[in-house]
């Protein structure tokens, strides 16, 4: 048993060697792209402030510009008041007008394309941030458990795979969670909150233009927009964990998810229970909440159907929940022989979630006969008590 252990030993020291070295390099990558980051964004601010200039000089040239053109009808048609040289002179200004908005017009393009380009490489960037940042969050978790007491590591490798992996699957879990916050903000409010930037610079150019109808319009476009943004920051502190959960309980709490889930995606749901609904620990009927969102979201996803039906039976010792739908399908045995290789296939966040609670998942579909996902939790009697 020495030996075995002073292999491991070596193997674990080896692995930890390496895994240092990657956390580095990965290190190293982030700083470089979060340097690259800055340089762009002062390029950005710079772009902007340049062609919010260039906007306002085409704006003034455009009224000189129509101002010339006036002028100079009016000297050309009264020959008897305006001499030749006049003429001459209210031409020469036009065309010079003319030309130099043609100028600033084409300048204004290059700007805007300029603009929209960095932006994107920005935003680029910032997704490559982001997965190094995620890539060394796991290194170090892989760390931790390698650097650990070797008795600890050897008491593991006697133990069941799946408990030697608990604690990673729930680390990995919250760090995904986070990531899908992250990007609901991003994608939500942020970019919300940035189109109200540009409406407001609108509404703050044409107050100076005193185009008062259009301020009006654009303010009540603004207030639409910002009761919009205040609506999906709600949706995204329901989702991560709703208040009705605690006060009213899994069924209530079901039944409200399935009806904005149906409200959003246009897909004609039922919801039924069977049986007298009795209260869980709060951390089972989290859980369920989360499998049951997970389901309506892989259908949602992969099946395209125009149908969901969820089903939660109460029994003595077991609740069972029930997801249909009538999409596309699949054949199970080639999804299960790549749940095996993928770590990103929908199913494995189900099928993860259910072994906490020490469930069991069953699948069944088959092409163009849609999809019904079985999943049965044990209650302890215990924990129905508390």
């Amino acid at each position: 048993m020495d030996y075995r252990i002073n292999d491991i030993d070596r193997v674990i020291k080896n692995a930890v060697n390496v895994m240092e070295e990657s956390k580095y390099q990965v290190y190293e990558i982030c700083e470089s792209a979060r340097k690259e980051l800055f340089s762009l964004s002062q390029e950005l601010t710079d772009i902007l402030a340049e062609t919010a200039e260039i906007i306002d000089k085409v704006d003034k040239l455009e009224i000189d510009y129509r101002r010339a053109r006036v002028r100079l009808t009016e000297v050309s048609r009264d020959f008897v008041r305006y001499k030749e040289e006049d003429i001459k002179s209210a031409y020469e200004k036009a065309t010079q007008l003319q030309l130099d908005l043609m100028v600033f017009r084409e300048k204004e393009t290059y700007l805007r394309a300029r603009r929209d380009e960095l932006q994107k490489r920005v935003r680029n960037i910032e997704q490559s941030i982001e997965r190094a940042e995620t890539i060394a969050s796991q290194i170090n978790v892989v760390l931790e458990y390698l650097s650990g007491d070797l008795n600890n590591v050897t008491r593991i490798l006697e133990s069941a795979k799946n408990r030697q992996l608990i604690g990673m699957k729930i680390i990995l879990a919250q760090e995904e969670e986070r990531k899908r916050i992250a990007r609901e903000i991003h994608d939500g409010p942020a970019q919300s909150m940035a189109h109200l930037v540009l409406r407001t610079e609108i509404a703050e150019r044409m107050l100076h233009k005193q185009e008062f109808q259009i301020v009006q319009e654009e303010l009540v476009e603004l207030k639409k927009q910002v009761r919009s943004g205040i609506e999906e920051i709600r949706k995204i502190i329901f989702n991560l964990r709703p208040m009705a959960l605690d006060d009213l309980g899994l069924v209530p709490t079901l039944r409200k998810y399935v009806q904005d889930f149906e409200e959003k995606t246009k897909i004609r749901t039922i919801f039924d229970t069977i049986g007298k609904e009795i209260r869980l620990p709060s951390a089972m009927e989290a859980g369920i909440y989360r499998m049951v969102q997970e389901a309506f979201s892989n259908a949602y996803k992969h099946a395209n159907p125009s149908f969901v039906a969820l089903e939660i039976t109460y029994q003595a010792q077991m609740v069972k929940i029930v997801v249909r739908d009538n999409g596309v399908g699949f054949r199970v045995d080639q999804v299960e022989a790549r749940t095996k290789d993928s770590t990103h296939f929908g199913l494995i966040g189900l099928r993860e979630r259910v072994e906490l609670v020490e469930g069991r998942l069953e699948i069944e579909s088959a092409i163009n006969e849609g999809t019904k996902i079985t999943i049965h939790i044990p209650i302890n009697a215990e924990e129905r008590k508390e």
